[in-house]
C-alpha cells in the first residue's frame, strides 16, 4: 500500500524573505530545479498551500525563478506573504496543493449570464476572504458582475454575503447615521465636514471610508494627511464613544473584508460597476452599525453618473437593496457638472476642508455649501425637520466654530491633528486669451491628478482656479499641477498637452493651449 505524505512528513523548505512588493497578493518563489516542483508538479502561477511550523496556513501564487537567486532547499516569499505568515529567516515551511476552489464554478456561471443565489454568493465571498482566489479569479468575478449584470436580488445577496464575511458592530443605539458619495466628482471632500457638523449636533457617526478606487483621492487618503486613520475596531469604539464619531479607514477593522480585496483589483482594472458599488457601500454601512444612510449621487456629463436617467436607476437600486436589508436610506442627487473646491488629491483636498471648517476667507464656498446641503438633508432625515431647517442648522454649526472644534477633537482622539504636506513641483496652465469658462472635464482632471502621483503621493494632484461661468483674462491661471517629483510632473503635463479640452472657453472653443509660466 502506498503511503501519502502529508505536508508535515515531507521535507520542509527554508523560508527566505525576498523583499518583493506584490501589493496585496501573496506570492512564492521556487527555483526551477527545486525537488518540490518536480514531486508536486508545481509550475509558474500554480496556487500553493503553505503550512508553517506554527501551523499557520496561506494560499499563494507561485513564480518559478532561474539562476542562483534561491538554493535548492529554499523558498522565497513576497512581502505580503512573509508578513501574513509571521515568518523568520530559515523557518521550515511545507508546500502542498490546496483543495480545489468549488465556488469558481459559480463565477463561471455568472460569466455565462446565470443568476446566482444567496448560498452561491456566500461561497464565493467566503473563498475570497479565505485567500483562495488569485487576482485573476477576482478579476473574473468583478468583470462578470459588471455592466449591470446583477439584479437587485443578486446585489442584496452579494451585500449580505459581504457583511457576514467580517466583523459587525452593534452600537446598541436606536440611531446611527452615515453617508456616502458614489464619486466621480474630483475634490468633493464633504465627508469630514459633514461628520464634524453632525457629531457637533449630537448625532453618532462612526464614519469608515475606503481609499481611492478610480479617483485621485478617497476620504481615507485625505484624512490620512491630517491624522491616523488605520484604527482597530476597539480604537474606533473608543473614538466614537468619546467624540460621537470618527473618520477612519475601514480596511483595518475587518468590516466587510471582501470589499477591500475586491477594491484592490477594481482599482487595477479601473472598474467600479453599479451592482458592486451598491454592495460595497451598503455592506460597509451595515457592518459599521449604521441605521440611517444618505447616498450622494453627483450627476453631470463628465461625472461617474452622467444622466438623470442613470441617476434615477442607481438611486432606485440603492433604495430597493437597502429596504431588503432593513436599512433606512435617502438619496440626494447633486450637481456633478464640475469639480468641488479647488484641490484634487489628498493633501490639496485636506487644505480645502480645513479652510471651510476654520471659516477662512479663502475657503472654497462651493465645498462649504455642498457640505451644508448634505449635512442639512441628513439632519432633516433624522430630526424630523425640514431640509431648509436642516441646512440652516448645518450652516450655523459651521459658522459658530462648533464643527471645527469637533473635527479637532476627533483627530486628537485618533492620534493627533497634523498639517497636510505640500508638493515641491508645480506647473500652471494659463488662458491664452480672454473668455468665459464654458466646460470643465471632471474625468480628464482626475486623470491628470493621478498621473501627477495622487493618491500614492499625498501632496500630488491638481489645483483648479476657475469655475463654470467665470470670466478670465489672458494669462490668468486656470489650473496648477502639483507633483512630488519631476518625472510624474512631466507625465501629467504631457497628458495635459494632449487633452487641452480639459477647460474650455466659450461654447465654440476647442481647448486652451498650454503656456509655460
Amino acid at each position: 500500500m502506498m503511503m501519502m505524505l502529508t505536508p508535515e512528513r515531507m521535507a520542509p523548505l527554508k523560508a527566505r524573505r525576498l523583499g518583493i512588493d506584490t501589493h496585496h497578493e501573496p506570492t512564492l518563489y521556487l527555483p526551477a530545479h527545486s525537488h518540490v516542483c518536480r514531486s508536486e508538479g508545481f509550475e509558474s502561477l500554480s496556487r500553493v498551500l503553505i503550512t508553517t511550523h506554527q501551523n499557520l496556513h496561506l494560499i499563494a501564487s507561485l513564480n518559478i525563478v532561474t539562476g542562483e537567486l534561491l538554493a535548492d532547499d529554499e523558498v522565497g516569499f513576497s512581502e505580503s506573504a512573509w508578513q501574513r505568515l509571521e515568518l523568520n529567516a530559515k523557518d521550515p515551511v511545507w508546500l502542498s496543493h490546496p483543495k480545489p476552489v468549488q465556488s469558481l464554478s459559480h463565477v463561471r456561471a455568472k460569466v455565462y449570464g446565470h443568476e446566482l443565489d444567496d448560498l452561491q454568493f456566500q461561497s464565493i465571498i467566503n473563498d475570497i476572504v479565505d485567500g483562495r482566489y488569485a487576482d485573476v479569479h477576482l478579476a473574473a468575478f468583478i468583470t462578470a458582475c459588471g455592466d449591470d449584470n446583477l439584479t437587485d436580488k443578486e446585489i442584496t445577496s452579494l451585500t449580505q454575503a459581504m457583511v457576514k464575511s467580517g466583523n459587525i458592530v452593534d452600537w446598541q443605539l436606536p440611531m446611527v447615521v452615515d453617508k456616502h458619495c458614489v464619486g466621480g466628482l474630483p475634490g468633493n471632500r464633504t465627508t469630514p465636514i459633514v461628520v464634524s457638523i453632525l457629531t457637533a449636533c449630537g448625532l453618532t457617526v462612526p464614519k469608515t471610508s475606503s481609499r481611492a478606487i478610480t479617483s485621485p483621492a478617497g476620504t481615507a487618503d485625505t484624512m490620512e494627511t491630517l491624522t491616523e486613520v488605520s484604527l482597530t475596531l476597539e480604537q474606533m469604539r473608543q473614538v466614537v464613544g468619546s467624540q460621537g464619531g470618527c473618520l477612519a479607514w475601514g480596511g483595518a477593522m475587518h468590516l466587510s473584508p471582501a470589499d477591500d480585496l475586491l477594491i484592490q483589483v477594481e482599482r487595477a482594472l479601473d472598474i467600479d460597476s453599479e451592482g458592486q458599488l451598491i454592495a460595497s457601500v451598503l455592506s460597509k454601512k451595515i457592518a459599521a452599525g449604521a441605521t440611517h444612510v444618505l447616498i450622494d449621487i453627483p450627476v453631470g456629463p463628465t461625472a461617474k453618473v452622467r444622466s438623470q436617467e442613470a441617476a434615477d436607476r442607481l438611486a432606485e437600486s440603492f433604495r430597493v437593496v437597502a429596504a431588503n436589508l432593513g436599512l433606512k436610506l435617502q438619496v440626494l442627487l447633486t450637481d456633478g457638472s464640475q469639480p468641488v473646491g479647488r484641490g484634487i488629491g489628498p493633501a490639496l483636498e485636506a487644505h480645502d476642508l480645513l479652510a471651510v471648517l476654520q471659516n477662512l476667507p479663502s475657503a472654497p464656498q462651493d465645498l462649504k455649501q455642498r457640505a451644508e446641503q448634505v449635512a442639512g438633508a441628513m439632519l432633516a432625515m433624522v430630526k424630523e425637520i425640514s431640509v431648509e431647517e436642516g441646512v440652516a442648522l448645518a450652516e450655523e454649526t459651521l459658522n459658530n466654530g462648533s464643527a471645527w472644534a469637533k473635527f479637532r477633537a476627533i483627530c486628537e482622539a485618533q492620534g493627533g491633528l497634523r498639517q497636510p504636506p505640500v508638493a515641491h513641483y508645480r506647473y500652471a496652465l494659463v488662458a491664452e486669451r480672454k473668455g468665459r469658462i464654458s466646460q470643465i472635464d471632471n474625468r480628464i482632471l482626475a486623470k491628470i491628478a493621478k498621473l501627477a502621483g495622487a493618491p500614492a503621493d499625498p501632496a500630488a494632484g491638481v489645483e483648479i482656479q476657475v469655475k463654470l461661468g467665470d470670466e478670465v483674462e489672458c494669462q490668468d491661471i486656470l489650473l496648477m499641477i502639483h507633483a512630488e517629483n519631476a518625472g510624474e510632473l512631466n507625465y501629467a503635463v504631457e497628458y495635459l498637452n494632449d487633452h487641452t479640452e480639459v477647460i474650455q472657453l466659450d461654447s465654440n472653443d476647442q481647448g486652451v493651449p498650454i503656456q509655460p509660466c
